[in-house]
């Protein structure tokens, strides 16, 4: 922060201080304001302070008058303060002196400042002993918390409070004043009612300006130097002139930091400030420090050796707390606080000569402002902004410190200070909701503020990355949508208001109603009304947060809005239903329908709405179907409320119509909620009766009788025509009106009114009681016998006789009142009353005959069995078993003779009135041969009272099995019929099958049909059901089984023809394809003119025909004239050149260009532009080919084609250049067609008649060649000349043509072709007569001719050859062998060479005979003659080459002899070579028997695994794995684990250590692989289980026993054994929870397993077998850890959930997600689902150890228990223990295990228990009991 000098408010006194150049008092110039005259001496400015509101800023000037000034810097009010009274003045000298004592070191640190000569204001005013005006200083101001009044601290001992008003000019009066008892040193007011001083003694005190009364907070011994409070105004902090600096909280704010003595300064703190982050203090050692806030040095800044720094006299902290001014002398210094470094950085101190020295500062509440005044009464005013912007030209936002912006509107000059509270430092400030609202981010909060209300709000709010969507519709709240998350924020309040889930963000989809309408009794109304989806309404109380209600509907819903009281609702769906939903009941109506407008009337609970072409009004929103309706000619646009009339603004076309609302009606509502009834009822009064009207009139009477307005309440009765009520509330307020004459008030308190308006209410119980309350019992009795409630009258009598008459004599009316009733009853004919009085009195006889007499035979039955003396009275025995038979009460009369010892009658009786139940359980226990027939019995009755359900058991009880299964069947109850039938023969149980069977099919359960199908022998049965419903692959795998493929086919195939009729084509394909008929459906779709899906199925079953039906689509398509189609299917079948030829014949040249130029090569559209062009013709041709730049090259492509014709017609119009181009190729095509003498002409007009000439030479027309050369082109004559001489000497003319060569000069011409002929004597001769010059060179060239021709050839070498052998000339003669070169005869070749090395080894010398050997035999080695050539090599003994050369002709055998006759040394070598030669030759089987590990290693090789391991197994044990292992390798490698774990399977698992890789990466690849989660995979997991099973084994055998890797495998091998437990649990339908808790066992490995997939398969069993709360814990970990893996980290994971159990924690981040995207949204939108419902339990379930139910560690004891061996859970009782130690199964566990291995005989649990027997030494007895 920079401070900028903006203005001088008050000018220093001329004569104070030293002079300037030119005599003023401050150099700088500025507009200078001088308030009073100049006088002599310092005019010290004492105090400075600013309003709470920024408004107003307060000076106190020396002559203690107090000036105020506005924001801008005007003078606008003034006054002065006054001294103490003469009783307390008389204190004050001695005071001030004390004051002065104590302070001096200060005062002369202060006096300093001055320079020589000048005293200080202290010493000042001790120096002036009189009483007065000036007999005090004014040493503290402040302004209170509402800116009204002013607090002045005053040296002679008192603080007064101004009250200043709210305007200037206001009067200024004292309102309160504070006597203390010494001088008051400084002052502030930090909250309201509360101002806090300190006295030159050393107490801090608190005045309270509510009481008028002060007190001392705390006291020190030291002079208060200064004062301060924190940014909020919760706490103080004094300086004292001992140094010591303390701290007071009225309320810390939860900081918890202490108070007291907080730290000591080295010299008097004058500069005390208290910033948010620490304390600055300092004074005249020239020296800044800032305390922590323990009182601690964090920083200090030293200028003690700066001497043009003087003492520190004041500071001030920014209202932020941001930043600290420290004025010194001429000079003011900044410390800003970083937060960044949490230190302050000390910024550009503000430097202005002749200021002197700072005797207050004072900064502006908004923080934008600071003020400094001087001791020459000087006060400057400096801006501290950070930065300053405009808004859109409307607003300026200056950013006055970090944490704090002013807005400020230009237009109107208002403006608002947004505030951190927090000091967070604020981010860009936005203006939104129509230049209305504010919004702010800082790194931790929200700020949100209302502009024209000035509400502010901060909220926290953790950085979302600006994607938040802001909503101003509400003006009291403030909507924000983030992330599916609606979040409120009421303006003016720091806390969030709510929070909700919803992605539906649309203001018509969110209604808020906050405090709009208030309610008698409620103080705080605030209800938002949302969507959780498109179909349910929520509405939340969001004062207490609870959810009020929730609605779902049955259609989407597009609009809602809450009433202003927030108790009822109104949304209207897609199909424009309107409904009404009642919060408080939970109701839901429907009120109209094609509702196209709908509003609530503002400030009632009124609704308006449109149905089509009507206006429909609830004036009483209460009685939903009470509407008044009008009829509307257009559409409601508006509602209007204004100045009470209520207006419904509808537009009709260009018009707009206004209907005006009943307001009387509206204002009813009003009124009622108003709770102003007398207005209600008047206006009441007003109107005629109507539905309305009556249903206003019921709501009246209902509230005002809950008000006791009782006047009102009769005549609501009287106009409702309720005569009774009205008669009955007229007696009643007579009562009250004459209670109210007599005692006051409305006498509605009255007993009498109380207890009247209990019984109206029929609430009897609570008017007795205000009865007996005032001791009228006579009155509660008439009123009880009024109503002839004489049981209630008894009562009442009775209590009083309790009461009041001691002695028996009892009430005088009590027995009158009991004959009274009694006679009553009977003359009532209420016998049954009467028994009960006679049965209360103990009159039992009477009491049964009064029940018989009232034909209740059951309630005397009741009787005689409660009193034993009745049951041996046999006649009444007999009048009550007879009543109850005759009255058909047959389980009554049972009950009697049982009970008098008759079980044969009573056992008819139960049987009769059909109460099995007691029937058996007598008949158990008397008859127990009848039990059976009775549950029979019971089971037919069940059936007829239609309890089919209740009557299964029974049936089964009696053994009565099919109808057992009929009443299962008939209840529905099918899996318990299916359990019946199983147990039932075939036969039998057949036709019931069938039945079950179609039911499930009916379900769609159509697997569970089948299996009863098939049960049933009904196969066809399930056929059809596959069919019928369209399932036509598994209709197939069924038809196979049991029908002949012909009859498949046929079946299927009718079938589909039947669809194809229906035009089903696709459920008709599906059948073709399914009985392998693609063809019929590619015909059908033919027929049908379906291409698409036709080309679909030739794709797929016909692809080599693809192209050819795409070309008969296309041509048929073309015949019928769709051309675009055609173009297609052309195009597919990549002939482009048809869809070019389809567009031309139909004259459609731009569609073939296009197609051209798009698909055809680099010339193809140039052609088709061409042919275009031509068929255009003229100048249209030339515009289009210049369109297309393919002028020149049509011009060329014409000519070259020989359309001659165009050509010239298009270089004639466009390109004249070009035409003798065209004449030339017209002539060189005239001259291909034989016509030469018009391809003459054009060869002329060409301007090329040497192409004329040389035509008619090669067509050997001499005459004409001669005459075109001679006329046009004499050059040519010669050429002309040597054609004929050709000619002739090709005709052997030697003469002629030598005759023509001559007359053409070219005599060398003549020479060649004599010496081409052979006849170089001619040659010779031409050459001597005219070329003589060459003679020489053509002699020499005749001669080396004739040498070539003799020593050249083969007969001639030869011949030389056998001359020198002749001659003995070997040397020479073997140079001509040799030289003989002739490939076309090898032999004579061979014989040549031979003879060449036959001579040099008999004649030539050692070293001649082996060069010609070595150049010979490789040539016979290259000829293929080994034997030769070796025979060579030996006969010089060149061994080496010989074997070679045998080798070289893999004549093995002999090269092996000559190296075992010749050099055994060699033999190696060509054992070696053979070797390589085999291996070379892939001839591995004769390699076996020479080197059985190369011949292995080269299977390997070739990858010839099968025989690899099949020639090492013949091998050794250890050769065997060596290949096995590599084998292994070369699976997992390729991806097929599948195939390597099988080799294990085959071959055994060692336990050599080089192999242990290959076994993890089995087991790793394994439970990463997909699809292993079925009952299928139950082959491969039992594999794994088994290699790994033998592998350990083989461990505990070997050296490596209980070594980390042992144990590994040891957990793999559990590991893969749960895998194969769960995949065998998950073929056993009984067997899912086994499965379930598998699958969560699991969750413990979950280091060795990718732990997504775990949680995945986890959560997903359980949620199969309904365990919701771990479903959902173990699928929301599972989307954590998806995150997780799309993040690359697991550091956000939370374990809350999984702590004290054996789930860890640090697992492997999986590379890759294990389940698709599709199961992972369904996981998704699963969790969410559950998430809403308030029933789950986020809990894990726990066993009797309060431990999480499948962890092996006790939470709370650390105690393992051991495993299941079947589900992996502890083992804790009722356990079955294993012959190997650490073996334990859960009793229930294993004998549901084995009774569904008997049940369902399934391989894999069998296999399971095969298994176990190894792994756990043996199984226990097979027997099992179920506990």
């Amino acid at each position: 922060m920079q401070l900028r000098h903006v203005r001088t408010l008050l000018a220093p006194q001329v004569g104070s201080g030293r002079a300037g150049p030119g005599g003023a008092g401050r150099a700088g110039g500025g507009a200078v304001l001088r308030l009073c005259a100049p006088q002599d001496g310092t005019a010290r400015v004492t105090c400075m302070a600013w309003s709470a509101s920024s408004a107003r800023f307060a000076v106190c000037t020396a002559d203690r008058v107090v000036l105020l000034y506005d924001e801008q810097g005007e003078r606008r009010d003034k006054f002065s303060t006054k001294p103490a009274d003469a009783k307390v003045r008389a204190r004050g000298p001695a005071c001030c002196l004390r004051a002065c004592c104590s302070g001096a070191r200060s005062s002369v640190g202060r006096a300093s400042a001055l320079g020589p000569g000048q005293p200080s204001a202290v010493v000042h005013m001790q120096s002036s002993p009189q009483y007065g005006r000036k007999s005090y200083v004014v040493k503290g101001m402040a302004f209170s918390p509402d800116s009204t009044k002013i607090a002045i601290g005053q040296t002679d001992n008192i603080v007064y409070v101004y009250r200043i008003g709210e305007d200037w000019g206001d009067k200024k009066v004292i309102c309160n004043k504070f006597i203390q008892t010494s001088a008051v040193t400084c002052l502030s007011w930090p909250a309201e009612n509360i101002i806090v001083f300190g006295l030159a003694e050393g107490k801090v005190r608190l005045a309270n300006t509510k009481n008028n009364k002060s007190s001392t907070i705390y006291g020190t011994d030291s002079y208060v130097v200064s004062l301060t409070s924190n940014v909020s105004g919760k706490g103080i902090l004094s300086g004292h002139a001992d140094g010591t600096i303390v701290r007071f909280f009225f309320d810390d704010e939860g900081s918890g930091e202490s108070q007291g003595k907080l730290a000591t300064h080295p010299c008097p703190p004058y500069a005390l400030a208290w910033a948010s982050n620490s304390i600055v203090a300092a004074g005249c050692d020239k020296k800044i420090v800032a305390y922590g806030k323990e009182g601690n040095v964090i920083q200090t800044f030293d200028y003690s050796r700066d001497s043009s720094e003087k003492e520190f006299t004041t500071a001030a902290a920014s209202p932020g707390g941001q930043s600290v001014v420290i004025g010194s002398y001429d000079r003011l210094r900044v410390l800003n606080w970083s937060p960044r470094r949490s230190a302050w950085e000390e910024g550009k101190p503000k430097e202005i000569a002749h200021l002197y020295t700072i005797t207050a500062l004072a900064w502006k509440r908004d923080g934008s402002r600071i003020c400094a005044g001087t001791l020459c009464g000087g006060v400057e005013q400096f801006d501290c902004c950070l930065r300053r912007s405009i808004y859109k030209n409307k607003f300026e936002i200056t950013y006055v410190g970090p944490s704090q912006v002013i807005v400020k509107n230009l237009s109107t000059g208002s403006r608002v200070v947004l505030k951190s509270q927090y000091g967070y430092e604020i981010d860009e400030v936005k203006i939104l909701g129509k230049d209305r609202y504010l919004v702010a981010h800082t790194s931790d909060t929200l700020l949100l503020g209302d502009i024209s209300s000035n509400k502010l709000s901060e909220v926290a709010w953790q950085g979302s990355g600006g994607n938040e969507k802001f909503f101003f519709d509400n003006e009291n709240v403030c909507m924000i949508f983030n992330a599916g998350e609606l979040t409120l924020v009421e303006y003016g309040s720091n806390d969030i208001l709510g929070s909700v889930r919803t992605e539906f963000m649309n203001p018509h989809l969110v209604s808020v109603r906050i405090n709009e309408r208030q309610q008698r009794g409620v103080k705080e109304n605030k209800r938002l009304a949302y969507l959780i989806d498109i179909k349910t309404v929520a509405t939340v109380d969001l004062v207490d947060g609870y959810s009020a209600g929730t609605t779902s509907h049955d259609s989407k819903i597009d609009w809602l809005e809450l009433n202003e009281t927030g108790h009822k609702l109104l949304f209207r769906d897609k199909k424009m239903r309107l409904q009404l939903y009642d919060i408080e009941s939970g109701t839901k109506t429907t009120i109209l329908n094609y509702c196209s407008y709908v509003q609530w009337v503002p400030g009632s609970d009124v609704v308006v709405a449109q149905n089509r072409n009507s206006l429909c009004i609830w004036y009483n929103i209460d009685a939903p179907e009470r509407v008044t309706m009008f009829p509307l000619k257009g559409d409601i646009v508006d509602l209007e409320r204004n100045d009470g009339k209520t207006e419904v603004i509808v537009s009709e076309g260009v018009n707009t119509v206004s209907y005006t609302l009943d307001e009387g009606l509206i204002e009813f509502g009003t009124a009622i909620d108003d709770g102003d009834y007398h207005r209600a009822a008047a206006f009441l009064e007003t109107l005629e009766m109507s539905i309305e009207t009556e249903a206003m009139w019921k709501t009246l009477s209902r509230l005002a009788l809950e008000a006791r307005q009782l006047h009102i309440a009769e005549r609501c009765f009287a106009a409702l025509g309720n005569m009774a009520k009205a008669r009955f509330l007229h007696e009643t307020n007579t009562i009250a009106d004459q209670a109210a004459q007599e005692h006051g008030g409305d006498g509605t308190d009255h007993y009498l009114v109380r207890a009247r308006l209990a019984m109206l209410d029929k609430n009897y119980k609570l008017a007795e009681m205000i009865f007996l309350e005032q001791n009228a019992t006579e009155e509660a009795m008439d009123m009880y016998q009024e109503l002839h409630m004489w049981d209630e009258c008894i009562v009442v009598a009775e209590a009083k006789v309790n009461q009041h008459y001691i002695s028996q004599q009892g009430h005088p009316m009590l027995d009158k009142l009991r004959r009274g009733y009694y006679q009553w009853l009977l003359d009532t004919q209420q016998e049954e009353k009467a028994g009960e009085v006679q049965e209360g009195q103990g009159d039992y006889l009477a009491a049964i005959s009064l029940y018989l007499r009232a034909g209740l035979p059951a309630k005397a039955a009741r009787l005689a069995m409660s009193r034993d003396e009745l049951l041996t009275n046999g006649d009444v025995i007999n009048r009550v078993s007879t009543a109850l038979i005759r009255g058909e009460l047959y389980e009554q009369a049972g009950d009697l003779f049982e009970k008098v010892g008759n079980p044969q009658k009573a056992l008819e009786c139960y049987c009769k009135g059909n109460a099995f139940l007691k029937a058996v359980e007598l008949a158990r226990l008397a008859f127990p041969a009848e039990v059976v027939k009775l549950e029979e019995a019971w089971g037919d009755h069940l059936v007829q009272q239609k309890q089919l359900d209740a009557a299964i058991n029974h049936y089964i009880e009696a053994r009565c099995s099919i109808k057992a299964i009929e009443a299962a069947l008939g209840a529905r109850q099918w899996k318990k019929a299916i359990y019946i039938l199983d147990l039932q023969d075939k036969q039998t149980a057949a036709k019931y099958y069938l039945k079950i069977a179609q039911h499930y099919a009916a379900l769609q359960e159509y697997q569970v049909a089948e299996e009863l199908y098939i049960k049933g022998g009904q196969t066809r049965d399930a056929i059809d059901m596959y069919t019928q419903a369209g399932l036509w692959e598994q209709a197939h795998k069924l038809a196979i089984k049991c029908m002949s493929q012909e009859d498949v086919s046929v079946l299927y195939i009718t079938q589909a023809q039947e669809m194809e009729k229906q035009g089903k084509y696709k459920e008709a394909e599906r059948l073709y394809i399914t009985v392998n008929e693609p063809d019929l459906a590619i015909t059908m779709y033919k027929k049908c003119k379906m291409y698409d899906e036709m080309v679909c199925l030739v794709a797929k079953y016909h692809k080599d025909l693809l192209s050819d039906t795409h070309l008969h689509l296309g041509k048929e398509l073309e015949t019928e004239g769709h051309l675009q189609e055609a173009e297609y299917h052309y195009l597919e079948a990549k002939d482009w050149k048809a869809t070019v030829h389809m567009y031309r014949v139909n004259d459609m040249w731009e569609e073939a260009y296009r197609v051209a130029k798009a698909h055809g090569g680099v010339n193809s559209y140039k052609h088709v532009a061409y042919m275009w062009a031509k068929s255009l013709g003229g100048e249209a041709a030339v515009k289009l080919l210049s369109k297309f730049g393919l002028l020149e090259m049509a011009i060329d492509h014409a000519a070259d084609s020989g359309v001659f014709e165009f050509a010239f017609e298009l270089a004639r119009l466009s390109m004249k250049q070009k035409m003798p181009e065209i004449h030339l190729k017209y002539a060189m095509f005239l001259e291909d067609e034989g016509k030469f003498e018009e391809a003459e002409a054009e060869f002329i007009k060409a301007g090329k008649p040497k192409e004329a000439v040389l035509m008619f030479v090669h067509n050997q027309n001499w005459d004409a060649a001669q005459r075109v050369a001679e006329a046009h082109d004499p050059d040519s004559v010669a050429d002309v000349l040597v054609g004929q001489a050709r000619f002739a000497f090709e005709q052997r003319e030697f003469q002629k043509a030598e005759a023509f060569l001559l007359r053409a000069q070219r005599p060398e011409l003549a020479i060649k072709y004599y010496k081409e002929a052979g006849m170089w004597s001619e040659a010779l001769r031409i050459c001597k007569e005219y070329v003589p010059s060459r003679l020489e060179e053509l002699q020499e060239e005749c001669g080396r001719e004739a040498a070539k021709k003799g020593s050249r050839g083969t007969e001639g070498l030869l011949e030389q050859a056998r001359e020198w052998e002749q001659a003995g000339e070997y040397a020479r003669a073997v140079d001509c062998y040799l030289k003989v070169r002739d490939p076309s005869n090898s032999v004579l070749m061979e014989k040549c060479l031979l003879k060449a090395a036959e001579l040099a080894i008999k004649f030539l010398g050692q070293s001649q005979s082996m060069e010609v050997t070595r150049t010979v035999a490789p040539q016979l080695v290259a000829m293929k003659k080994y034997s030769a050539a070796a025979e060579l090599y030996l006969n010089l003994d060149l061994i080496q080459e010989a074997i070679d050369a045998f080798i070289e002709g893999e004549e093995w055998s002999k090269a092996k002899r000559v190296a075992k006759e010749l050099d055994p040394r060699s033999e190696e070598y060509v054992d070696q070579r053979y070797k390589e030669y085999l291996k070379n030759q892939g001839k591995v089987d004769s390699l076996v028997g020479i080197d059985v590990m190369a011949a292995l290693d080269m299977y390997a090789e070739q990858e010839q695994w099968e025989k690899c391991l099949e020639v090492a197994a013949k091998q050794n044990y250890k050769v065997l794995h060596k290949y096995v292992a590599l084998y292994a390798t070369h699976l997992i490698r390729e991806g097929s684990w599948d195939k390597a774990l099988s080799l294990y399977v085959h071959h055994g698992a060692p336990a050599n250590p080089q192999n242990f890789n290959i076994y993890k990466r089995l087991f790793v690849e394994m439970v990463n692989a997909s699809g292993m989660n079925c009952a299928e995979a139950y082959s491969s997991w039992a594999d794994l289980r088994d290699v790994l099973f033998h592998l350990c084994e083989n461990l505990v055998k070997s050296s490596e026993p209980n070594t980390p890797a042992h144990e590994e495998f040891e957990t793999m091998l559990l590991i893969s054994h749960y895998y194969a437990t769960r995949s065998a649990a998950q073929g056993v339908k009984q067997l899912d929870t086994v499965a379930a808790k598998l699958s969560i066992s699991l969750l413990r490995h979950t280091e060795l397993l990718p732990a997504d997939k775990a949680f995945y398969e986890a959560g997903i069993a359980a949620k199969a077998v309904n365990w919701e709360n771990m479903a959902f814990i173990f699928l929301n970990r599972f989307l954590d850890l998806s995150d997780a893996i799309e993040e690359g980290n697991l550091d956000s994971l939370d374990h809350s959930d999984f702590r004290s159990t054996d789930i860890p924690f640090e697992v492997p981040l999986p590379a890759q997600q294990h389940v698709p995207e599709e199961k992972r949204e369904e996981v998704r939108d699963w969790v969410l689902t559950m998430s809403m419902d308030q029933r789950l339990e986020q809990v894990l379930p726990q066993d009797e150890r309060d431990t999480y139910e499948a962890s092996l560690v006790a939470a709370n004891t650390g105690v393992r228990s051991l495993p299941c061996v079947l589900t992996g859970y502890p083992v804790l009782r009722n356990k079955i223990e294993f012959k190997r130690p650490g073996r334990e199964a859960n009793k229930d566990t294993w004998n549901k295990f084995l009774m569904a291995v008997k049940t369902s005989h399934s391989p894999a649990c069998q296999d399971v228990l095969k298994f176990l027997s190894q792994w756990c030494g043996g199984l226990p007895s097979t027997s099992f009991s179920f506990q």
